[in-house]
Parts: structure tokens; sequence; C-alpha cells
């Protein structure tokens, strides 16, 4: 509570504008004990700001942005059908974030109720039985028509499967590429990412009702410990990302003074710490709050006097 109350008055205290944000960040970022990437966007005024915003970075659970876009085109082409079920085989199910996973074996549930619970809770057993169906090469052909080069789906989620290493049946091809797998199950760069969540934001992702769709499911996910975390009366849409030494968000975050698209990854972290206040949560938390400001107090965005 102290932490968040100290917070407050610094932000309350302190103005940050565009023409002083790339300081701002480099000094929150400045002794941090890990590597920080990432791209803004206001998407009112066009302002951008980004830092090591083209590197590559690893997705963890933010690659479910992309898979949930796949499933959404190929229902417009005719190719899926939402409504099919998939059956909830009990070799499937894996440990890590879902609730698929307690389920009984054998249940089926419809594919957009997949899509719900691969966004809202980031359950892996439901990523993993798209990524059945579709076939992660199909993403990957998807983000390559989008003209995306680094947005990549490698593999499927094995959580502490050991007896499914290395799952040869759920590796891409992009995925079998040696100098691939350190990406774990995903790679992106935080300015790819920012153009996906932007052209969902703006309903330019497949169809504007596929857009809105998928728009809706975001304001539904369910960890807030990232951006946003300590700004009230906002909403966010957006898609987490974690693994032992990384922490990534992707959203819009709606401010009173306009709509910020982020794309945030942090990796390298030494310590693993599974909590709300892991360091990384913490540092794209203030992040967050850092890029609304800068991108909401330029003169361009402002309204004229």
């Amino acid at each position: 509570m102290k932490r968040r109350l100290l917070l407050g008055f610094v932000l309350a205290c302190a103005s940050v504008d565009a023409s002083d944000l790339d300081s701002v960040v480099r000094a929150k970022i400045a002794g941090f004990k890990g590597q920080v990437s990432l791209a803004a966007k206001n998407l009112q005024t066009g302002e951008r700001y980004g830092l090591n915003a083209e590197d590559p970075v690893r997705t963890a659970s933010t690659i479910k942005l992309a898979i949930m876009i796949e499933c959404f085109a190929e229902a417009v082409d005719g190719k899926l059908d939402l409504n099919e079920k998939l059956k909830l085989a009990p070799e499937e199910k894996v440990s890590g974030s879902g609730i698929l996973q307690e389920m009984s074996d054998n249940d089926e549930f419809p594919i957009r109720d997949m899509i719900d619970l691969m966004i809202v809770l980031s359950d892996n057993t439901a990523t993993n039985l798209i990524l059945n169906r579709l076939g992660g090469d199909a993403v990957n052909a998807r983000m390559e028509q989008l003209g995306l080069k680094q947005t990549r789906a490698m593999r499927k989620i094995l959580g502490d499967r050991n007896d499914l290493k290395p799952f040869p049946s759920g590796i891409t091809r992009e995925g079998a590429r040696p100098e691939n797998k350190k990406f774990g199950i995903g790679r992106t760069s935080p300015s790819e990412m920012l153009l996906l969540i932007e052209k969902i934001y703006r309903g330019e992702m497949v169809s504007k009702s596929a857009s809105e769709q998928m728009m809706t499911i975001l304001k539904r996910q369910r960890d807030h410990n990232g951006m946003g975390r300590d700004m009230k009366d906002v909403d966010v849409a957006n898609k987490t990302g974690a693994l032992d030494a990384l922490r990534a968000d992707v959203g819009v975050i709606y401010s009173k003074k306009g709509p910020i698209a982020m794309a945030i990854y942090v990796d390298g972290m030494p310590e693993t710490d599974w909590t709300p206040d892991n360091p990384g949560e913490l540092l794209i938390a203030r992040l967050s709050e850092i890029l609304v400001e800068g991108l909401t107090n330029s003169p361009s965005s402002r309204p004229a006097q």
C-alpha cells in the first residue's frame, strides 16, 4: 500500500511529455537486472516511442494473440467453424496457466470458448488444442501475409510434461530451426506486436466484426499485474506473457487523454519470482504509466487553445 501511495504521489508531482520521454524511460530502467524492449503509440495522434523495438524477443503467452487472429481469419475464410467442438483428451493436458487441465477427460468445448480461455485465462491446454486444429504453420503463414517477419509460433506448450519432449507433432517449421530453439513457444518484436494490437483496435484485423470480438475478449483478460496496474478508472485490453525470467504485456490502455497501445517485454531477470510483485511486473506497470503520460502530453496531442 505504501508503495502505491508513493507512486501516485510521484506521478502527481511530475509530468512527462514527449520531449523527455526517452530520458525518463531510460532513467527508469537504469540498473534494472534484465533486458527491456518496448514500443508504444498514441492511437489518436500517431505519436510513437520505441526502445529496442525491432529486437527479436521471446513471446511467452503473447503469441496467443497471433493464434487468436488465425482463428478468426479462418472463420471468415470458411475454413473454421468457431462452434466446432474440440475434445479434451487427457494426453493433451499441460500444466501452467488455465483451467482445462482440471476438467474431466474427454469433455468437449467449442472453439470460441477455447479462444476465450486461451486469452482470458491464458489457458495452455486450450492453446494446444487450438494449435492441433489449426497447425502452427498456418499461424505463421498468416503473420507472413500481414508482412510480419519476426512474429512466429514455434511449438505447442509443454508445461512440465517431460514425456512429451521434444513433442515433434507440435513443432512448426520455424520451430524446427536450431537457431529458434531459444525462443521457446514463440518469437516476435515489440514493434510487430504493437502493429497487431493497433490493427485489432482500428477494426482492420480480419474484419471489423472479428476485430471487435477480439478486442472484447482482450478486455476480459484477467491478469492485471502489469500495464495499467496502478492507473485508476481506465480500461485495459491486453494479453500478458510470463516465464521464469520474463514478463510481457501487449495491449491498449484507454486513458482519459486517449488510447495508448503498447508492447513491453522484460527478459533476462536473474531470479524467479511468481508473485504479483515480480520486478518485471512492477517495471511494466511503471513504464506503462510513463508511456501514457509522455504520449498524451506532447504538443501534438493537446487540444488547440
